[in-house]
């Protein structure tokens, strides 16, 4: 079952990426959303099926935007060209609907919900490969967004995405929101460059695969846990404070170069305010992260924890994490190849 649900992922995401026809498109993402259902409800907990079902139903709805909005540009329009989206109201109908697919701000309230309740390699699934699809339809219709509302989204996705997550002791709504934080950055670019909105996607799925994996590893999923977790692998929880930092944007890791390119490209755009707000608005996220990265590798847990005792006993840790946090932390010098 579970290698029918990856199949059926990379099915759907090949459909949506691939298509020129809406309706294909529309095809492609209810087999992705149809496809990740089961992963996210395998523990059958109830925090898992409630998960499910909010991801299900504002999907569905989504989707049912998408499809509309395409509709109605074929109603005035007569092209169900995905490159030929003209119409105004399908343009704001289009943006709301991949907006909501996404998580941006103020369509983002199922995200954190969602990755809370799914397990690890599950929320991983959620925050990079299931993002793929929607982006990539941002990109073949950014001509005709609406760029208005799209940099008012994106914006107030990386206000709150550094705002909400500093108040959370959870980590994967800490990653859930710092997902946010990063879509709003994302956004905010794909209007003037394609390859910058990719870059920046990429180099955030390598940074979130690398600290999925290494919460994986040592098994922790609040900041209690990572407060104990040195007792098990004592490098790699030093390591994960740098992925932490890089994924925050401090130079000079990997995290920093799609930010400051970013910048780079809105004050070239004449966006200076803009690059100014957006830059200022990600120092909030840096507070969180830093919290992570202190209990990670500074703090101790207090004796009468009412958790578990974690004990040194799994020492293994694969290579494919082992990579992407090298790639994570070293990757800047090798920005001018990229």
């Amino acid at each position: 079952a579970k290698l029918i649900s990856i199949l059926s992922l990379l099915l759907g995401t090949t459909i949506t990426i691939s298509s020129n026809h809406w309706a294909m498109a529309w095809t492609g993402l209810e087999i992705n959303t149809l496809a990740i259902l089961p992963l996210i409800s395998k523990p059958h907990h109830p925090r898992a099926i409630e998960a499910a079902t909010k991801y299900f139903l504002v999907q569905a709805a989504a989707s049912t935007l998408l499809l509309f909005s395409c509709t109605t540009n074929a109603l005035f329009t007569g092209q169900w060209d995905i490159t030929q989206l003209t119409h105004p109201i399908s343009c704001l109908l289009l943006t709301t609907a991949i907006s909501t697919k996404l998580g941006l701000v103020p369509f983002h309230f199922w995200f954190p919900e969602v990755l809370q309740g799914s397990s690890l390699m599950t929320g991983l699934l959620l925050a990079t490969a299931m993002k793929f699809p929607p982006i990539t339809l941002f990109l073949l219709t950014s001509s005709s967004l609406n760029y208005t509302l799209l940099t008012i989204m994106a914006i107030a996705s990386a206000a709150l995405g550094g705002w909400a997550g500093l108040n959370q002791t959870q980590i994967r709504k800490i990653l859930a929101f710092s997902s946010i934080s990063h879509l709003g950055w994302m956004t905010i670019i794909i209007i003037y460059n394609h390859k910058l909105t990719l870059i920046t996607f990429y180099l955030y799925c390598m940074m979130t695969a690398a600290i999925f994996l290494t919460l994986k590893t040592t098994k922790s999923l609040k900041l209690s846990s990572m407060m104990a977790a040195w007792t098990k692998i004592p490098s790699l929880n030093a390591i994960l404070m740098l992925t932490l930092l890089s994924l925050a944007g401090l130079p000079p890791l990997t995290g920093f170069l799609p930010k400051w390119l970013i910048i780079q490209e809105l004050t070239k755009q004449g966006m200076t305010s803009t690059a100014t707000i957006i830059a200022l608005l990600s120092l909030l996220g840096l507070f969180f992260y830093l919290r992570l990265a202190y209990c990670a590798t500074i703090t101790l847990p207090p004796n009468s924890a009412n958790y578990m005792k974690q004990w040194q006993t799994n020492k293994s840790v694969n290579t494919l994490t082992t990579t992407l946090i090298t790639l994570t932390i070293t990757l800047l010098p090798l920005s001018p190849m990229i």
